[in-house]
């Protein structure tokens, strides 16, 4: 019996959109499939204490160029184009993860996840102005006046929250996190490690 495979996601990662674009040829050689879960990291930091990397490695002498070179490493290794720095870094990523759960609930999930990492990290764009989600849900053929009608509905807003709750229970402190079972494994690099415990006997 295959276990479970998710990846509990936020749009306001980089490093999770760098994730986001290994995912299938990890899926192709493992022929297990990631279910995507959304939370909301800014609720996960609440729960565990945590802060974004920005912050953490402020007054840090290097760490912060380290990272940036681990990045470029990351990115040259996997082979990942259309990648940018969103200049409006940190984007609050409520609207917009909340739409995710709306698309689920619509049936455009998998583009939606595509489209709004596109333009976050692609075609970076300042998701967290109402407008310019219209405008960009639009131009990707999406629902975009559903979408954004259904972020306001209780239901929907539950349903994050409930997902962030769980996430955080089992384990979740920040992005990207991954889950095989019920084992975590945490970071973008983690995911050879990952793909490893995969291809494992049971």
């Amino acid at each position: 019996m295959k276990q479970r495979l998710e990846f509990h996601f936020d749009f306001g990662s980089p490093n999770a959109y760098l994730a986001h674009r290994v995912l299938p040829t990890i899926e192709e050689r493992t022929g297990l499939s990631f279910e995507y879960v959304p939370v909301l990291l800014g609720g996960v930091f609440k729960a565990t204490g945590n802060v974004s990397p920005a912050i953490s490695m402020q007054g840090i002498k290097n760490k912060g160029e380290y990272q940036q070179l681990e990045m470029r490493r990351f990115i040259a290794r996997n082979k990942i184009d259309a990648f940018a720095q969103n200049p409006h870094f940190p984007v609050n990523t409520l609207l917009i993860m909340r739409g995710a759960i709306a698309a689920k609930r619509m049936g455009c999930f998998p583009r939606y996840v595509d489209e709004v990492y596109r333009h976050m990290w692609s075609e970076p764009k300042k998701m967290d102005d109402p407008q310019v989600i219209r405008g960009a849900l639009a131009s990707s053929d999406l629902p975009a006046e559903e979408l954004i009608a259904a972020t306001q509905d209780p239901e929907i807003k539950a349903k994050l929250m409930a997902n962030t709750e769980a996430s955080v229970a089992r384990g979740n402190f920040g992005s990207p996190s991954f889950f095989l079972g019920e084992e975590i494994y945490f970071g973008k690099d983690s995911l050879r490690e990952l793909e490893d415990a995969i291809r494992a006997p049971n």
